[in-house]
């Protein structure tokens, strides 16, 4: 599989190289859903249709790794893949708007619609790198009505490399584990395993949404194995901590 990116989604998908040589990987683009400009989503578009062109004249699959976020799903039921759509967000609104030119394109594809991906490498932006850097410093903002859908880049490329051995082609897929978690709940987990108290400070801010994971679940029944439930997030938000520690140990 060619993976087309050089970040942290792009560096967990390096175990599938060598595999599924019909697929192409566009891991590359914006990863912040606020603070992004204009010009940034034009440039992620312009990669993408180039990244789709050469798909076309090779034969190949495009994947491309869509948002399951508030940006495109409410809190008000879980958002399905079938559901029609309004984007809530810039950022979901060109999501969604590449989705529809790879639908029209007449080319093979695979649209994995990611909910919150958790793992070592993440970028400083993210919502655990920022958590963690404010726990150290002692104090930490909490927005009320923030919800995660937590789930392990590990994870994320399971599915991807089932999907792609199955043969499955042309859909559109929430990758997630239905299960919205506080960003509270987030924090106290992160406290205990990292040892410390912050101040708290509450503002009543925040989005959540709900992730319909039906359609995972029928093209895939392995996925009732990953664990996924009510406390999976702990178990993501180890695995974070872990390899967050032993990428900056230094080596021997």
């Amino acid at each position: 599989m060619e993976i087309i990116g050089r970040g942290f989604l792009a560096g967990h998908l390096a175990p599938l190289a060598d595999e599924h040589a019909g697929a192409v990987a566009l891991a590359a683009g914006v990863s912040w859903a606020s603070g992004t400009s204009a010009a940034d989503f034009e440039r992620e578009r312009r990669l993408f249709r180039q990244v789709m062109e050469r798909c076309r004249a090779s034969g190949r699959t495009l994947v491309f790794f869509s948002t399951a976020s508030a940006g495109v799903y409410g809190a008000d039921r879980p958002g399905r893949e079938d559901d029609v759509l309004t984007a809530r967000s810039a950022y979901g609104e060109n999501k969604l708007g590449m989705e529809q030119e790879l639908r029209d394109s007449g080319i093979d594809f695979l649209v994995l619609r990611l909910s919150h991906v958790v793992g070592s490498g993440q970028p400083a932006h993210q919502l655990l790198p920022t958590l963690v850097r404010s726990l150290g410093a002692g104090q930490i903002v909490i927005q009320r009505r923030a919800t995660r859908d937590v789930i392990d880049v590990g994870h994320v490329v399971t599915v991807l490399d089932l999907l792609l051995r199955r043969g499955i082609r042309r859909e559109t897929l929430n990758v997630a584990t239905g299960t919205a978690v506080s960003v509270e709940r987030i924090v106290d987990h992160l406290e205990f395993r990292l040892g410390v108290s912050a101040d708290r400070r509450y503002v009543d801010a925040g989005t959540s949404h709900l992730v319909s994971v039906d359609k995972l679940h029928s093209l895939l029944p392995e996925v009732a194995g990953f664990g996924f439930g009510p406390d999976y997030y702990r178990t993501a938000l180890d695995g974070y901590l872990a390899g967050t520690r032993a990428s900056t140990e230094p080596t021997p």
